[in-house]
């Protein structure tokens, strides 16, 4: 085993000792069934997306692979045990862990309120995303450069708004995306406003070699992996929380980043100065 891959192992193992250490007090020991099933049984079952790429989709062979599968990999090698991965969407993410047919969501799920009533969101949360624009390369620059122009858009969508009201966009909007970045693609428009996770997808798709997205993210919206709501103050959550702390500060979803050919992200160097305040370079 190389060096790398065995300080990998050796801090996700610490993270697994900080789970256990914190949540084996109290009243937080009866939280940890669903946990230790996924010890006795050998294998953790982790729902992901398999339709949004570069985070969760399936290669030529038919394989669920990207960012977010990379990080539930992480999580079984710390635990020892196999990975089983369950294809999971929008629309029942969360539904399938309540019902217990997976152990953990890692799942591209925005982290909201309403939320952390159903499911147990982990801390420090892993990623963001937020409002950006899809624009042919060289185009624009900056978003004061969208002032009096066409902008295209999903009629409904609340990113129509901010631009127009931040920056005096002309917003087209359109019944769908398809027909949005279609229109963008005639010309009918300088750039297509919506959230950078998705135009991130676009550029990772090899459809779109003649765009960028040059703008700065705004609005963030931090991204929340799930345990059960019920094992959130248990082994499970406390151990996710170790884990997505030796993720930030590691550097190593950053690595993940550049893996599988995501634009870097503010975010991840934030959330690094954030939980190491006294280290101004990650090594």
């Amino acid at each position: 085993m190389g060096l790398k891959r065995s300080a990998k192992i050796a801090g996700m193992a610490a993270a697994l000792a900080f789970g256990m250490a914190t949540a084996m007090t109290g009243q937080a020991f009866a939280k940890n069934e669903g946990f230790m099933k996924v010890l006795k049984r050998g294998e953790l079952v982790v729902g992901v997306k398999a339709d949004y790429k570069p985070w969760g989709f399936r290669d030529s062979s038919g394989k669920l692979v990207g960012m977010e599968v990379d990080m539930a990999q992480d999580v079984a090698d710390a635990l020892g045990v196999k990975l089983k991965l369950v294809p999971v969407q929008s629309s029942n993410r969360m539904q399938f862990l309540q019902q217990g047919k997976i152990d953990l969501m890692i799942a591209t799920m925005s982290d909201r309120t309403d939320r952390r009533k159903l499911v147990g969101i982990v801390e420090p949360n892993y990623y963001t995303s937020g409002t950006n624009l899809l624009a042919k390369k060289g185009v624009l620059k900056n978003w004061t450069d969208l002032k009096d122009k066409p902008v295209c858009g999903k009629q409904g969508a609340f990113y129509n708004k901010v631009v127009a009201k931040r920056y005096g966009a002309k917003i087209v909007a359109f019944v769908g995306n398809a027909e949005a970045k279609q229109a963008l693609r005639d010309g009918k428009c300088v750039g297509w406003v919506y959230d950078d996770s998705s135009i991130m997808a676009d550029l990772a798709s090899g459809q779109y070699d003649d765009y960028e997205m040059p703008m700065s993210t705004e609005d963030d919206n931090p991204w929340g992996l799930a345990v059960p709501l019920d094992e959130l103050d248990g082994i499970w959550g406390n151990f996710m929380a170790g884990m997505q702390y030796r993720w930030l500060t590691s550097g190593r979803l950053s690595e993940l980043e550049a893996k599988w050919g995501i634009q870097p992200t503010a975010f991840l160097k934030m959330q690094a100065e954030k939980l190491t305040p006294d280290r101004k370079h990650l090594k």
